[in-house]
């Protein structure tokens, strides 16, 4: 308990730091100080001072020292409450003395500037020079230029934190941390940009204070003290060069932190690190310096010693450096197996290492669309494809793997790309400065606009302007963003193509979860391969059904796999073990079932042809299939207008290869077979294809 409370009561302690800081602050600006505070506290500021400057050249990161701003600002405020504090000694005290203001000051005054007032003068204004010409008007423009191009880099680094988020290379934590650094560098340099106004302000400051001293002194040692002008010259005038000194030093070494952090790169190596790595690690950069030191060492009339002796130890310098060099090349070689060389930049061998991976999924985008996939700039795409992955994960059954987007300069500034691996499935132009209009059938009126095509079910629609948003919707127009055309149109390629997406690693997953759950189910899988898994997998998901229900697809396998191991075979028993979930996403809880039926001589003719062909293709006279997907087109388009599902039911023997045969020309049909329907439906067909193409019967003699 004891220690608990002790432990409150340095918490306490601490917490009043600020405070007593600002009433101290206060103190030197009201209340008159004794000389020996005044020295106590010239010594403290010239020590805090060199701590920052210390501080400043060993830590390798700026973020590393993000409290400089404030420690800045404290060391300004402190040193003009010194200026403040000592001025009242010295106009109140100064013809007791020159000690009359303290030791330091006096030292400053008598050694520093062997107690010549003029030539005090002269070394102050060169050290105000240099502060407030050089060193801060310097530091508070990069300051200024390191702010504006760290909130201007600020979003492509948000986006490129966001792209390796969705690609995988980075975890949820790593996003926030790396976030948090980005926001953090942006804060500091802000800071800094105005904390070297502050520093600008103090060089500013220090020359005024030095002449309202010099005046006031002189006006109060002439007038109240009867001393004469050179009297009062030499004292006050001493007292105040000294003055401005003991406050220009600090002045001086803080404005140099401030140069040092704003100019710093983020590096593991501190200042001392980079200097000598950088600047004296090529031993011909110094060869060459102690030639040319060399050569002006043997002018008649030069410092020849001097010259000589500094060439001597460029050349020695870079001599140990070779040396070096060389050492450590052959430790590292010596340390190889016996007859293993070390191969240089050019012969190196490729390894895998040179042999990037494949994005599953990519996003490329113009450069025109970046702040629409930016967060900072209200980028809305990020989160929307988030949610794609989300929602298509949930219907289809297994993770979507996460999206790569990066900025493509190739493309055109407002076009986008959309690639499985590596290869292009998509591609548009949108517009972020408009909007798109699209004719969903009917529309009332006309509406202001450029026609175009929609990039995701090809559409007549218009672009238009966003003030025309609510006429076109009272038209009949739906109306679309950007960045929601994109985000569609990914959604469908991504739907249509999901069989593309999983892989042996997304169904050892779905197995493994589901050995948590029915382990003894798993173990009957045994003896069924991955790839066959993978196969059965692929199969439904290119005809767009879900496998959600893995639990009932590993049952049929496990059952089926004893008499079959040919992927379609199992796939059709699979097909017909989900057959209440496919007619569930189908038609929902309707109890009826629209179908589209063939020609029953047709479908004979398919049978015999595909069973003349032996299971390769449907051998059928071209003009008939032309027809035949005309029609079948024709039908889905008419019901897809009524709001009905196009299903085409035909054959369990001659399904898939109609289902393959029938997917590139009819959209959105769904083809099934007699043993798929449920019992528990009702059917009703809607349609019958061939009625006038099935060959007619031939009558028997």
């Amino acid at each position: 308990m004891t220690t608990v409370v002790e432990r409150l009561g340095i918490l306490n302690r601490l917490a009043l730091g600020a405070p007593i800081l600002i009433l101290a602050l206060l103190a030197m600006l009201v209340l008159p100080l004794p000389p020996f505070l005044l020295d106590l506290l010239f010594t403290f500021n010239i020590a805090l001072s060199l701590i920052v400057i210390m501080v400043s050249i060993y830590t390798p990161r700026p973020l590393d020292f993000a409290i400089f701003p404030t420690v800045l600002l404290v060391a300004t405020l402190l040193r003009l409450a010194l200026n403040v504090a000592s001025t009242r000694v010295i106009l109140l005290h100064g013809a007791e003395g020159t000690a009359a203001a303290g030791h330091v000051i006096e030292a400053f005054g008598e050694f520093v500037i062997g107690g010549n007032f003029a030539a005090g003068l002269v070394v102050f204004t060169i050290l105000i020079i240099i502060n407030f010409i050089v060193v801060t008007k310097g530091a508070g423009r990069v300051s200024e230029v390191s702010a504006r191009f760290t909130l201007d880099a600020m979003p492509g680094k948000q986006m490129a934190i966001d792209a390796d988020l969705n690609a995988g290379l980075i975890s949820q934590d790593d996003a926030r941390r790396r976030r948090e650094e980005v926001a953090r560098e942006a804060d500091f340099y802000g800071s800094m940009d105005g904390a070297s106004k502050f520093v600008r302000g103090d060089a500013i400051a220090g020359i005024l204070v030095l002449f309202v001293n010099i005046i006031g002194g002189l006006i109060i040692g002439t007038s109240q003290h009867g001393m004469s002008l050179s009297e009062a010259s030499e004292i006050y005038v001493l007292l105040t060069i000294g003055d401005g000194l003991v406050a220009q030093l600090p002045a001086l070494l803080l404005s140099s932190a401030t140069a040092l952090i704003v100019t710093r790169v983020s590096t593991p190596q501190d200042m001392g690190q980079q200097v000598t790595v950088q600047l004296f690690d090529n031993p011909r950069v110094l060869y060459v310096t102690a030639g040319i030191i060399g050569l002006l060492g043997l002018i008649p009339g030069m410092p020849n010693l001097v010259f000589l002796g500094l060439a001597t130890l460029l050349g020695g310098g870079g001599y140990l450096r070779t040396r070096r060099i060389r050492d450590t090349a052959a430790a590292a070689e010596s340390a190889l197996p016996p007859g293993v060389e070390i191969p240089s930049a050019e012969t190196r061998e490729l390894s895998w290492e040179d042999v990037p991976p494949v994005d599953l999924i990519a996003l490329e985008v113009g450069y025109r669309l970046i702040p629409l996939v930016d967060r900072s700039q209200d980028g809305q795409l990020m989160g929307r494809i988030k949610g794609i992955r989300r929602k298509l994960s949930q219907e289809l059954g297994f993770l979507i793997q996460p999206v790569h987007i990066r900025d493509n300069l190739e493309l055109g500034p407002n076009h986008y790309r959309i690639a499985l691996l590596a290869v292009t499935i998509a591609e548009a132009e949108v517009f972020p400065e408009r909007e798109l209009a699209i004719n969903p059938g009917q529309v009332f009126g006309n509406v202001p606009g450029t026609p175009t095509k929609d990039p995701t079910f090809g559409l007549d629609a218009l672009w238009i302007d966003p003030a025309d948003r609510d006429a076109a919707q009272g038209a009949g127009y739906t109306v679309v963003d950007a960045a929601t055309i994109i985000a569609t149109h990914l959604s469908q390629v991504l739907r249509e193509n999901a069989h593309r997406l999983i892989g042996y690693e997304e169904v050892q997953h779905l197995l493994d979860q589901l050995g948590r759950r029915s382990p003894k189910l798993v173990d009957n899988l045994k003896s069924i391969s991955l790839g066959v898994i993978l196969k059965v997998l692929q199969n439904l998901l290119s005809e767009q059904i879900s496998i959600r229900d893995i639990r009932t697809i590993a049952e049929t396998l496990a059952e089926r796999t004893l008499t079959s191991q040919d992927p379609d075979t199992l796939t059709a028993a699979v097909r017909v073990a989900l057959a209440r979930s496919i007619v569930q996403d189908l038609v929902g809880p309707d109890q009826e079932l629209p179908l589209i039926a063939l020609e029953p001589s047709l479908e004979q003719l398919l049978h015999k042809s595909l069973q003349g062909s032996q299971g390769e293709t449907i051998g059928i006279e071209p003009g008939l299939a032309e027809r035949i997907q005309r029609a079948v087109a024709d039908t889905a388009r008419r019901l897809e207008v009524e709001g009905s599902p196009a299903v085409l039911v035909v054959a369990p023997e001659i399904r898939s290869w109609i289902a393959s045969w029938l997917r590139g020309a009819v959209r959105n049909l769904s083809v099934m077979a007699f043993t798929e329907i449920p019992d528990n439906r009702r059917i009703r067909v809607v349609a019958t294809v061939g009625q006038n193409d099935a060959p007619a019967p031939r009558r028997s003699s």
